[in-house]
């Protein structure tokens, strides 16, 4: 059995950092899987609703707020959130073999990147360079972790319209850094993130 797990939304100036921890059934169709970069956002919400209603997808969705970015560096929040999301997995995971009368055994996990979290409950782990180009689950989450931070970023535009948090999801673009400018710091801004060019 193996777990992916990716992240979404290291580089941006605002919002929190997304991880998602994924394992695909046997016989689930890979081919509609892909690195979610390199999908349409309306692509990667239908392969998103397709990964949501299959009951046989075990998935976790984790996040550290930008508080956490700026507590902790964005390196260090990025694994928190992976932590988060493979707890959360590894808890649906326990559930899903209750339900169905199976053998509990933890899975083996592949990171997408070069560092590993510390995670607990996991019979192996392994860091891999561009894993959401090579490997299924990872590419799951990949999908899952980018389309789960994109549709909080355009809830927090309904809280704070003057930044345009829909359109940019608070990556460093010109509209950005001039709300920034305009506006002031948002609530959900990275402090600890360089501001220099504004």
């Amino acid at each position: 059995m193996l777990c992916g797990i990716d992240e979404a939304g290291r580089g941006p100036l605002a919002g929190p950092v997304t991880a998602a921890a994924v394992i695909l059934p046997t016989g689930f169709d890979i081919s509609i899987l892909k690195d979610s970069k390199k999908l349409t956002e309306k692509k990667r919400d239908e392969v998103r609703k397709i990964l949501y209603a299959d009951s046989n997808v075990i998935w976790a969705i984790g996040w550290a707020s930008n508080y956490e970015i700026d507590e902790k560096n964005i390196l260090q929040a990025t694994f928190l959130a992976m932590e988060r999301a493979y707890q959360g997995l590894y808890l649906r995971l326990q559930e899903v073999c209750k339900l169905n009368n199976t053998k509990f055994a933890e899975p083996d996990i592949i990171v997408d990147g070069n560092a590993i979290p510390n995670i607990k409950n996991c019979s192996s782990i392994k860091a891999l360079v561009k894993a959401d180009d090579s490997v299924y689950e990872v590419m799951a989450a990949s999908i899952l972790a980018k389309t789960a931070r994109d549709r909080m970023m355009m809830r927090y535009s309904w809280l704070y319209p003057e930044y345009g948090y829909e359109k940019h999801k608070g990556y460093g673009t010109k509209t950005h850094m001039e709300a920034i400018r305009s506006n002031g710091p948002s609530p959900i801004q990275r402090k600890s993130f360089s501001l220099k060019k504004i």
